[in-house]
């Protein structure tokens, strides 16, 4: 069994902003990492997010981007209760116009490379519902203008 998924929305934003609304880090922390995010997703930097309901900042490499088309990321897999070595999972946003429309944007984020446990298992849903989320995050406060998030563990 490969452990992998893919999510995506269809965000009613041109690319170009939707692109920007992930990549730089003083607008990802508007409505994602609800502790704020420390460097532009920029290819070979090492960034850091943070967010509220998981304290303590996570750094996150960033392997490849690819502007208002594709940002590839590692960062360590979260196994609730496991116990074996740390390893990455790789995380791919691909950010892709819709058909002829010039003002939205088909977001699709996957992530794969999880060890084949339970724990494994685990980690790997915690993260689609994580990314799920923030999809739905991102579409309400670029849209609308609200953090979905504000308090939402609390």
């Amino acid at each position: 069994m490969d452990l992998k998924f893919r999510v995506f929305a269809h965000i009613s934003k041109p690319v170009h902003e939707v692109f920007e609304a992930v990549a730089d880090p003083d607008k990802l922390s508007c409505y994602f990492t609800t502790g704020g995010a420390k460097g532009r997703l920029e290819e070979g930097a090492t960034v850091s997010w943070d967010f509220h309901d998981f304290p303590g900042a996570f750094p996150v490499r960033v392997i490849e981007v690819v502007p208002d088309e594709r940002i590839v990321l590692e960062w360590e897999a979260h196994e609730p209760d496991g116990d074996g070595p740390a390893y990455d999972t790789t995380v791919t946003m691909q950010f892709k116009p819709v058909d002829g429309e010039s003002g939205r944007t088909l977001v699709e984020i996957a992530e794969e490379g999880w060890h084949e446990t339970e724990a494994g298992l685990k980690g790997s849903y915690g993260n689609c519902m994580g990314w799920s989320q923030m999809l739905a995050a991102l579409k309400v406060w670029i849209e609308h203008g609200i953090n979905l998030r504000e308090e939402m563990y609390k």
